[in-house]
């Protein structure tokens, strides 16, 4: 399909990128319409590759003899990068956006059946965060991650991008059902672990066979952690240890030492490029 030229900010055809920079507008328009935004032609071809079907392509003009490998069957849209700035609020340095159509997610179920290795997510919300997480679990060794219902969403663009496109690599479900969720996980055969520095805690590389055999990792938000609740539902508390009296770490960066210490006993199998 010839590229088609947009010259007005306000060109209706182009309303799925309008003021990505509005958290809350975004929210409000991207999951009910069932699309999302992938930023960069790295990341925009992990979505293909993953099978989320394109919407549409905006790109910077002097980059529209450079794209290739997108479906012919979905328009692409370019645009000045002035123009490209005040359609989306901010300097699209990489030169291209995509929209995509979400996939429906699996079943709680359906994810507890297949992993043997999961994150659950209490109430983080902050989109790097997310992202960088995501992107741990896809390369330490994570089957899927369960979110709580006031988990962010993996596929807003910035947890897109923070993540390198490794959203789409790694099963996900957002239950409502909270925090009765984990005794559903309990009850599937996994092992409940909450990540605190509470005193109290096992250092994770003390836990024993059993507990390393189907874990359920369980983390919280940057700052307040895991509630009470959840910290009540799980089997054992786990922490990592620290030295120079520094009480905890980012919950990306805790998540990523916890994942490689849970997949550490396997050898790597061969790496492939996405």
């Amino acid at each position: 399909m010839p590229a088609i030229s947009i010259t007005e900010p306000d060109d209706p055809r182009i309303a799925d990128y309008r003021a990505l920079t509005d958290l809350e507008l975004r929210t409000r328009w991207e999951p009910p319409n069932g699309l999302f935004i992938a930023e960069g032609e790295l990341v925009i071809h992990r979505a293909l590759r993953a099978g989320y079907r394109l919407r549409s392509a905006l790109i910077d003009e002097k980059r529209a003899d450079q794209l290739t490998g997108l479906p012919a069957d979905a328009p692409l849209y370019t645009a000045t990068p002035q123009v490209l700035e005040s359609i989306t609020g901010f300097h699209v340095h990489r030169g291209i956006l995509a929209s995509f159509h979400r996939n429906t997610l699996p079943t709680l179920d359906k994810l507890l059946a297949e992993a043997r290795r999961l994150v659950v997510l209490e109430g983080l919300n902050t989109h790097t965060n997310l992202g960088a997480l995501f992107r741990s679990a896809a390369a330490l060794g994570i089957d899927a991650i369960v979110l709580s219902p006031t988990c962010a969403d993996p596929l807003y663009r910035r947890a897109v991008r923070v993540s390198m496109g490794e959203v789409f690599a790694i099963p996900y479900a957002k239950t409502e059902d909270w925090p009765g969720a984990l005794a559903a996980i309990r009850a599937a055969g996994f092992t409940l672990l909450a990540m605190t520095p509470a005193p109290d805690a096992v250092a994770l590389q003390e836990l024993t066979a059993a507990q390393r055999e189907r874990p359920a990792l369980l983390l919280g938000a940057e700052g307040p952690g895991l509630t009470r609740e959840a910290l009540r539902a799980s089997d054992c508390s786990v922490a990592i240890p620290m030295h120079n009296n520094v009480d905890s770490l980012n919950v990306a960066t805790a998540a990523a030492i916890a994942f490689w210490e849970l997949s550490r006993t396997e050898t790597p199998g061969a790496q492939s490029i996405r």
